[in-house]
């Protein structure tokens, strides 16, 4: 009988080391999860036609947090950030990078430092009704961006006043590829 005692008690042991270790596993599973949601990046949806026809609606991201964490975001490049520092993100892209002065003029050309950009990824011209406060100069200051929908002319973006210029504290991260569609999948341009 005592023996038998003995072998429950081990074996109660042995259940308690097994709970515990999965516990710890669990744990670290959590902590490594946290980090790479954190400091590398997420999926996202996107919600929306504003950036037709690089990024659909119902497009799956992975949003990639790293890479600014070395080195600054670079004009074209698709970010993510915070509208009005609410819970809703915006994806737009980079045109105006930090200390530029952006302008549009009414027939949808888009001027850096007064120098007509060679954008290629507006999917139409912008409307004149659609120039907004950039058809003044629009200077940056040095931590500011300035952001486009690529449907140019059905975004809300930098050339209005609710949205503005993009801090770089706001951005979140840029669009590294495509998960979904899987007809799509991908590295974005």
């Amino acid at each position: 009988m005592a023996g038998g005692k003995s072998n429950m008690s081990e074996q109660d042991v042995n259940i308690a080391k097994e709970i515990g270790g999965f516990i710890v596993y669990l744990l670290f599973l959590v902590i490594v999860i946290w980090a790479i949601l954190t400091f590398v990046g997420q999926r996202t949806v996107v919600s929306g036609s504003s950036m037709y026809d690089t990024l659909e609606d119902g497009d799956n991201l992975w949003i990639d947090k790293f890479t600014y964490h070395f080195e600054e975001p670079k004009r074209f490049d698709i970010v993510v950030f915070p509208y009005r520092d609410s819970s809703v993100y915006y994806i737009k892209r980079i045109i105006g990078l930090p200390g530029e002065k952006i302008r549009i003029d009414d027939e949808g050309n888009i001027y850096v430092n007064g120098t007509p950009l060679n954008d290629e990824f507006g999917y139409e011209p912008i409307e004149p009704g659609m120039v907004g406060r950039a058809n003044k100069d629009i200077f940056l200051g040095d931590n500011e961006y300035f952001v486009l929908g690529d449907n140019r002319n059905d975004s809300k973006d930098s050339r209005f006043a609710e949205v503005g210029n993009i801090r770089r504290d706001q951005i979140e991260g840029k669009a590294a590829f495509r998960i979904w569609p899987l007809s799509k999948f991908g590295k974005i341009k």
